[in-house]
């Protein structure tokens, strides 16, 4: 099997979020495709099969498990889709939905990648478990941000957003793995999304990943396209938007997502980013 190795949301291979990337991964079993995953040890590996009509099967799996979409591994892969066969548009057909991409040659030679995800919702976020999330953050009600109130939220993948006043509060994580990756899996949670507002549009995100054997992804496009949604949907952001989300500074992997939030409520996030190849 062919694993390319790419970082995405940085042009610099020493920042950005690391991904696999297997663009035929046709016949492969389950199994096959777990092991490569952990042998792999990036917080996803994706992996592609070609449909018939010209589209795409995806399947995105961490060390430890599949889950039903990846944000960063999917504009990975519409790189090195589009390194070997051009740039263009891709339909890609995920366990969370359809999500379409499309790539394009940037002045500096390097190649972008959007994204637009399935349509993303909100959930309350019930009080005793955003007790035990604060419990293995080691964080408390205090830290918290009123104007961005705890929701889980969704756009292909579930999590919980958690905001904070403080960005040295945000620099200083420091969680119980085992409590918030218990916590996690009980609620099919995938990342839990940590935020601090700068301004407006400009925010700071953390990304705890315990479920896939992770402790932190350094960009993390699904959860920024569910924070796109629930910042939407609850009416937190003046429509249309453009927002800047800066991640991995704290892990020392500097990370920019560009989300793209329509005012339509029925529509998708989009999510922009370039990506690099290791190899």
């Amino acid at each position: 099997m062919d694993v390319q190795r790419y970082v995405a949301f940085t042009v610099d291979p020493s920042g950005g979020n690391p991904a696999g990337v297997v663009l035929d991964a046709a016949g492969a079993a389950d199994a096959e495709l777990a092991a490569v995953a952990a042998e792999v040890g990036y917080s996803e590996t994706a992996f592609v099969v070609a449909r018939a009509d010209g589209e795409l099967d995806v399947r995105y799996f961490s060390p430890l498990a599949e889950v039903p979409f990846c944000g960063h591994a999917t504009i990975a892969t519409a790189v090195a889709y589009a390194r070997r066969y051009g740039v263009g548009k891709l339909a890609m057909h995920t366990r969370a939905g359809l999500v379409r991409v499309g790539t394009a040659l940037g002045e500096d030679g390097n190649i972008t990648a959007e994204l637009v995800s399935v349509a993303p919702r909100t959930a309350p976020l019930d009080a005793s478990d955003l007790a035990r999330l604060l419990a293995a953050l080691r964080w408390s009600a205090a830290d918290l941000d009123p104007a961005l109130p705890p929701r889980v939220a969704y756009a292909g993948a579930w999590h919980p957003v958690i905001a904070v006043t403080s960005r040295a509060r945000l620099a200083e994580l420091d969680y119980d793995m085992a409590a918030l990756g218990e916590l996690m899996r009980e609620r099919d949670w995938t990342t839990v999304d940590l935020v601090q507002r700068e301004s407006a549009t400009v925010f700071h995100a953390r990304n705890p990943f315990p479920p896939g054997g992770v402790v932190e992804d350094p960009a993390t496009g699904a959860a920024a396209a569910a924070f796109g949604g629930y910042l939407r949907e609850l009416d937190l952001v003046t429509l249309p938007a453009t927002l800047t989300v800066h991640q991995g500074d704290d892990m020392g992997r500097p990370s920019l997502i560009t989300v793209t939030v329509p005012a339509d409520p029925g529509s998708g996030i989009a999510v922009r980013g370039t990506a690099v190849p290791l190899d």
